[in-house]
């Protein structure tokens, strides 16, 4: 049984399909890659799988649970986890929203 598993991810902004139908599954200890153009859609996915943005379509699941409705904070105490290039993981909050955010 795959670790995360997400199925038919769809999100659209303003009428553009930005993420249609991405389906992906990852094994534990398996190091998995997303390779794609800017704008196709790969931070998104992400974000989508950890909570961060809702999926219009689809379903993400942790340890053989579905999380598809759950939110992120929920996800991360299950053991689910994000490490953006990004240093700061919500951009207009400061230091101290985005540990309490998470």
């Amino acid at each position: 049984m795959p670790l995360l598993q997400a199925f038919n991810l769809v999100k659209s902004y303003g009428g553009r399909t930005v993420v249609d139908g991405v389906s992906f599954q990852v094994e534990e200890s398996e190091i998995v890659g997303l390779l794609g153009r800017n704008g196709a859609g790969k931070t998104t996915s992400f974000r989508m799988t950890i909570g961060m943005i809702d999926a219009e379509r689809g379903q993400v699941s942790f340890a053989g649970r579905d999380v598809s409705r759950l939110p992120m904070y929920r996800r991360a105490r299950l053991g689910m986890g994000y490490l953006s290039q990004e240093p700061s993981v919500f951009q207009r909050l400061t230091v101290e929203q985005n540990l309490l955010a998470i």
